[in-house]
């Protein structure tokens, strides 16, 4: 018995320490896993050069552009693979030394300066025509500019201070090719975690559209559904552009494909979730008081936490456990759907419509249980399936810039916009004799956005964080007069700045001013002179970047609302006709439907961008937002009604009902292509009506579900249509 004893009490003990060695290694797994995490030792790497390796040779000085170096590298990271981040790397030091070198050669002449100022102002603006990178690039030599311009009297050469500003560049995509070497795909594994977190808020989202004692008629849960899905799209926007590089790069590593698989069924089961299949607030009063409602929506949420638990998964590089309890839920459901009684027509369909949403329930469980086994795609498959937004040659630069050239773009207008913000800024400058003048440029070069609702918006937050940074940054100078105290504040606030710059950006706003107080105070600067310089400069650049996009072609004289319904339309349309298509051939999710069924979604995204925008721009008529709201919801409940007929399109229909389909799709077509209800509405709609009254009430029918879905669409219609002609008429 002893022994037994001991035993016992070595396996509890050997136990203890396998679960601690567990979450030891579970620990360790998630800080290397944790993207803000290693950022922030990016950055406290970069930082922590700049400053303590001038510091230890003595020159402290060289703190300042070493550090201005870096943060203006950072602002122009993206993510891409190696080979292209090298490229990157060059084209950038190319583009920053032009910048640099220019405004050092030039400061002396100022008419020279000016011409040179506007002129490259222009033409680095214009370069966002060719694509994110060198959109970013462009502002990342704007940037070294505008620093350049702030230390040219730091120096008594003309190559000092540029020669320092592109080192501490390069510094910093050293580290950045480091890390990257580390960890070749975690920006991927993020963006594509990212795209399972989305689409679990989508499913919560969806969840709420299954509420038995709704009154209102579902608005706000329909709003709620509509942004989470304009989210959703524009995340797996970002997620195809990572994976693209990564296949360039990684074709064949398993690592790589099996992400590609998880995108698709990201996809697959965005569409499924995003399927309606009948009136919500029918279901709600038919079904108010049984249980059906609610078991739909506790599925809903439990895959929705099962979309969040495969993100962790993803990021963390796990394999994902599908929880085995959702049989038991499907049982349940499938048993209160079979034990419901109704006799009546209406009930027999909207048991119909319930079972059908059960089974596309059961698709998105069976995605997610498989979503570890490979789809084996060939290498041209993989290459169609995602898009190269990639420049091909010359004549591609040349096409892209010509097509801009116009003021119906908003790049060409923020560019003339831009290079007069800058004209204005140097001439009040070069008159006024400000000290530290230059923040004026400064200041307008991170608020001046192409659109007046993010200007107006970031404006108000950089005087918000300059006022709160000055507040902060004044009683620290005297507080910590030393240099290492101020070297050591220096990397905190530029550390904190890159922390927050995308998620709190006023509280950046405060951590760049701090990085500037300590950085001037190195020079030897007072920091109450500093302080009022800099309230004054920012004051007076935010008014420029205001006055600028309120008076310099302004959106709302651009505005493509009416370009944008139409696109909408037809991009709703060929989704249509290619799953119209596809219940002829028979499923299959190729590139042409993939496209189709993403362009759709993506025209939705971008209306309804358009819409809130245009909410916070002034003079703007209350009816034709409240117009776009509903026209919003509407469309996005014509593609959940497309996307209820592209879910199932894998099972077959009778003959009839196709050449139904057929007639009925090209009618819809024709009606939101000529925006035009015609005279024979209602006699197609009552020929619906009663050819599904003509089909069994065979649950498993899939010609009703394809009849009830092509009603739902003509339902809407009308007023979808009376909703265009009113947008076309208002803002066209």
């Amino acid at each position: 018995m002893p022994q037994c004893s001991m035993l016992v009490s070595n396996f509890i003990t050997l136990t203890e320490l396998l679960y601690i060695v567990q979450t030891v290694i579970l620990t360790l797994r998630k800080v290397f896993y944790h993207s803000n995490l290693l950022y922030s030792i990016r950055i406290l790497i970069s930082l922590t050069g700049t400053t303590l390796v001038p510091w230890y040779y003595g020159q402290t000085m060289l703190v300042i552009p070493l550090t201005l170096g870096v943060v203006a590298a950072a602002l122009t990271e993206i993510d891409t693979r190696l080979l292209s981040r090298c490229v990157n790397l060059l084209f950038t030091l190319i583009c920053f030394a032009i910048a640099s070198f220019s405004v050092q050669l030039l400061f002396d002449y100022p008419y020279i300066f000016i011409i040179g100022l506007v002129t490259s102002t222009f033409i680095f603006t214009m370069l966002g025509a060719l694509g994110q990178r060198y959109a970013v690039i462009a502002f990342g030599s704007l940037l070294i500019a505008a620093y350049t311009m702030l230390g040219h009297d730091m120096y008594s050469d003309n190559y000092t201070l540029p020669i320092f500003l592109l080192i501490g560049a390069f510094w910093y995509n050293i580290v950045a090719f480091v890390e990257t070497l580390i960890q070749p795909i975690r920006t991927t594994q993020q963006s594509l975690s990212n795209c399972f977190i989305q689409l679990a808020l989508y499913l919560d989202a969806k969840a709420a559209m299954f509420d038995p004692d709704e009154t209102n008629g579902f608005q706000k849960q329909t709003l709620q559904l509509t942004q989470s899905n304009t989210q959703l799209i524009n995340t797996f926007n970002q997620t195809k552009r990572s994976l693209f590089n990564r296949i360039k790069s990684y074709r064949g590593q398993t690592y790589v494909r099996k992400m590609l698989n998880y995108y698709f069924v990201a996809q697959d089961i965005h569409e499924r979730a995003s399927s309606a299949h009948g009136h919500y607030q029918e279901l709600s009063q038919h079904f108010k008081h049984s249980d059906i409602l609610f078991r739909f929506a506790r599925i809903l949420n439990l895959q929705a936490k099962a979309c969040a638990k495969l993100a962790i998964a993803i990021k963390l590089n796990q394999t994902y456990q599908h929880d085995p309890m959702f049989a038991r839920y499907f049982a349940y459901l499938e048993e209160s759907i079979q034990q419901y009684r109704g006799e009546d027509k209406t009930t027999q369909l909207l048991l119909k419509s319930l079972q059908n949403l059960y089974t596309n329930l059961v698709s998105i469980d069976l995605l997610l249980a498989n979503i570890d086994t490979e789809q084996h795609l060939s290498k041209e498959q993989e290459q169609n399936q995602l898009i190269d937004d990639e420049l091909t040659g010359f004549s591609d630069i040349f096409i892209k810039i010509k097509k801009n050239l116009t003021l119906k773009s908003a790049l060409f207008r923020h560019a003339i916009r831009m290079s007069l913000v800058f004209f204005v800024g140097y001439t009040i400058i070069h008159l006024t004799h400000l000290s530290h003048g230059y923040w004026i440029i400064l200041t307008s070069l991170f608020v001046c956005q192409p659109n007046y609702s993010t200007t107006k918006h970031r404006l108000q937050l950089r005087v918000l964080g300059t006022i709160l940074g000055i507040i902060i940054g004044v009683p620290l100078t005297y507080i910590f007069p030393s240099v290492e105290a101020q070297l050591v504040l220096i990397i905190i606030s530029g550390w904190l700045f890159f922390l927050f710059k995308n998620s709190q950006y006023a509280y950046a706003t405060a951590f760049i001013t701090l990085l500037v107080f300590f950085s001037f105070s190195l020079a030897g600067e007072s920091s109450i002179p500093v302080a009022i310089s800099r309230i004054v400069a920012t004051i007076i650049g935010c008014a420029i970047a205001w006055f600028a996009v309120s008076f310099i072609w302004p959106d709302w004289r651009f505005r493509n609302l009416s370009t944008l319904v139409e696109r909408a339309c037809h991009d709703d349309c060929h989704y249509l006709a290619l799953i119209g298509s596809q219940y002829v051939s028979g499923k299959t999710n190729d590139v042409h439907y993939r496209i189709a069924r993403r362009t759709a979604h993506d025209s939705n995204a971008d209306l309804s961008s358009q819409i809130s925008i245009m909410t916070k721009e002034p003079h703007m008529n209350p009816q034709l937002i409240d117009d776009g709201f509903r026209l919003l919801t509407l469309n996005h409940t014509l593609i959940s009604y497309l996307s209820t007929l592209g879910a199932h399109r894998d099972q077959k229909i009778s003959p009839q009902t196709l050449e139904f389909f057929d007639d009925l799709a090209v009618y819809i077509i024709n009606t939101l292509s000529d925006a035009k209800i015609s005279k024979d509405y209602q006699q197609i709609k009552q020929s619906i009506n009663n050819h599904i009254d003509t089909l069994p009430d065979n649950l498993h029918n899939n010609d009703l579900l394809v009849m009830q879905q092509l009603a739902l669409i003509l339902d809407i219609l009308p007023e979808m249509i009376e909703i265009m002609t009113f947008i076309k008429k208002e803002a066209g």
